[in-house]
């Protein structure tokens, strides 16, 4: 790093009006169906020094889900699925995260969703650093990671007459991540 480079080591948190974390699934075998959460909280501690001290946690509210269909929403928060009533968060916390190449990461952690927390690792890209219009340093990072969701306990699912399945197994996680980091932001935005 040269003096004129911002320092990017310390404390950062998600922007969840620049954040996006989605899904996407087929659904009826022939179409991708694409969704997100929109209450996002979520911080990163960063250590150049030492990356095995860098951390990330990330909370989604399961209520806020929003796949552009109400009916399909509800069904979603439902006991068929997420049961947001009963476990109303879907939580990341990192176990390790690598610099494995030039702006690419691998963030090793525990993903839970429901009552079931499992070890996964996400390929993250870290796009860049920027100061935005109102002083505040920005970082993006974006990635994608297939799961199967029924070893999150997700099983519900309609047999096709043709053949198949309505909601395909295999999920696609989709992270579009703008963290700024803390003291950096002016009063307004922090």
């Amino acid at each position: 790093m040269t003096d004129n480079e911002p320092d990017l080591s310390g404390d950062w948190d998600l922007d969840p009006a620049h954040t996006r974390i989605g899904f996407s699934a087929k659904h009826a075998m022939v179409a991708t169906v694409r969704g997100a959460f929109n209450e996002i909280t979520g911080s990163l501690h960063v250590d150049f020094d030492d990356t095995t001290k860098s951390t990330a946690e990330i909370v989604l509210d399961v209520a806020s889900i929003d796949s552009r269909n109400t009916q399909r929403d509800d069904h979603l928060r439902s006991a068929d699925f997420f049961n947001a009533e009963k476990w109303p968060e879907i939580v990341f916390r990192s176990t390790r995260i690598e610099e494995v190449g030039e702006n690419a990461l691998v963030v090793s952690g525990d993903l839970t969703i429901r009552d079931v927390t499992k070890p996964i690792t996400i390929p993250i890209e870290f796009t860049g650093v920027q100061t935005d219009a109102y002083g505040a340093l920005r970082a993006g990072f974006e990635g994608t990671r297939r799961i199967d969701r029924r070893e999150y306990g997700l099983e519900w699912n309609m047999a096709l007459d043709s053949g198949g399945w309505l909601v395909s197994e295999k999920i696609t996680l989709e992270f579009e991540l703008s963290a700024i980091k803390r003291g950096t932001a002016p009063e307004q935005l922090a």
